[in-house]
């Protein structure tokens, strides 16, 4: 891709609204319409590989020259031509030099002769095979060696990693420390990828006091939700903007998203997005911009606000910090990574013990925050409680409980999802 960056078009005004008759969602429902509603929305540039970490790709990245590009010799030891070889001892005179990585040998290896040649070494004209240096003795100028020895044995053939012209990664691919060193080894100084999603955050609501360690009366509280939206964008390997707080405030709220639209790729608000007498952002959203409220069969976290905003896409969040995480986790982690680029990904748990029980009725998903007991047993924080944010920290993970009902006792099986399998961190 080359050029001036390309602006993808914006979402549709009308992308999360549900089909007349639709009341409570399943999660799994949820997930599937969010995904077929985005596609992504940043631009691509150009940068150097060794600064690419993080990025996701534009385009396909495609090797300019094989690893390795030569035949090579893969431990220490002497290299020959294997025909002229066989069974028993072998005795061959040694040639004068060696090679080396980086010191390739001058001139050929005449068949019945072989050569000093070290790991990484370019293998001579006339060496297909290399015998391991300790299973060699050598003196008067000759190396032997028990024979017979396998064909090409202890070598690397041209392109056996990665053949010029070929795939390395494919577009969307998110990179990490491995891959620069795959790209970098291909010759690829520089790669195009697509500009990092800039996600904005913005908290509502009278009772918000801003900063912590600002004074706060009894009836208010420190803003807890931004700082970790804002880490989780951070940790994405997206572009977070504070948009800051604002009152309760309706041509405030809109001035705020105003600034969302025109400085962000999406907006994430917390508080207000249900249905109260003062939940000011759902209220706008709807006068204003395009609202779908989904009523998520989830629990913690039914109420999600989905909007556009100036055609830029809007998650209304939960006001609880315990229902904002699950939340973000389990919606807007894929649908930023989608919005971004990087395709939807879904998080890999895995099937622990349960170290608790629990009986669930049906009708909706459950995320219990948990960790990994010494066992390897999942056990859950103790309360279920959305306002106990400590649970939060307690956790590396969530227990996540079907949408029927579940009769959970200790040893029953359970998924385990980790944090880092939301790319948490």
């Amino acid at each position: 891709m080359t050029g001036a960056p390309l602006t993808p078009p914006r979402l549709r005004d009308d992308c999360f609204a549900m089909p007349q008759g639709v009341d409570w969602v399943p999660v799994q429902d949820a997930l599937s319409r969010l995904r077929a509603a985005l596609h992504p929305v940043t631009g691509a540039e150009t940068v150097p590989t060794h600064a690419a970490r993080g990025r996701v790709l534009a385009d396909d990245a495609i090797a300019t020259r094989s690893n390795p590009p030569r035949p090579n010799s893969a431990v220490d030891g002497y290299g020959f031509a294997h025909a002229a070889t066989g069974v028993g001892v072998m005795r061959l005179p040694l040639v004068q030099g060696r090679a080396a990585a980086g010191q390739p040998f001058d001139g050929a290896v005449a068949s019945g002769e072989a050569v000093r040649i070290l790991t990484g070494a370019i293998l001579p004209d006339g060496v297909d095979t290399v015998v391991l240096e300790e299973d060699c003795a050598t003196g008067a100028g000759h190396v032997a060696f028990d024979g017979p020895i396998r064909p090409r044995a202890n070598t690397r053939k041209a392109g056996e990693d990665v053949a010029e012209g070929q795939l390395a990664l494919p577009a969307g691919h998110r990179l990490r420390a491995p891959d620069l060193a795959l790209l970098s080894a291909l010759g690829l100084g520089q790669v195009t990828v697509f500009r990092p999603l800039r996600v904005g955050v913005l908290s509502t609501g009278d009772e918000i006091i801003a900063e912590p360690g600002a004074p706060a009366l009894p009836h208010q509280i420190w803003d807890a939700n931004r700082p970790m939206l804002l880490a989780l964008a951070s940790g994405w390997d997206y572009a977070p903007v504070d948009l800051g707080h604002v009152n309760d405030d309706p041509a405030a709220i809109a001035a705020r998203l105003d600034a969302g639209a025109r400085d962000c790729d999406v907006v994430l608000t917390s508080g207000g997005a249900s249905a109260g007498d003062e939940d000011h952002v759902s209220a706008l959203l709807r006068a204003r911009g395009t609202l779908s409220a989904w009523r998520i069969a989830l629990k913690p976290g039914r109420p999600l606000a989905l909007a556009t905003w100036n055609g830029v896409p809007v998650f209304g969040l939960p006001g609880n910090p315990v229902a904002a995480l699950v939340c973000a986790l389990i919606f807007a982690r894929p649908a930023l990574s989608l919005l971004a680029g990087a395709g939807w990904v879904a998080p890999q748990g895995f099937a622990a013990p349960a170290a608790f029980s629990k009986r669930k009725k049906p009708g909706r998903r459950e995320y219990l925050r948990a960790r990994l007991n010494n066992a390897g047993h999942a056990e859950v924080f103790a309360s279920e409680g959305s306002g106990r944010i400590s649970g939060l920290s307690w956790a590396t993970g969530l227990v996540e409980l079907p949408d029927g009902a579940a009769d959970i006792t200790p040893g029953t099986p359970v998924r385990f999802i980790p944090y880092e399998a939301f790319g948490l961190r």
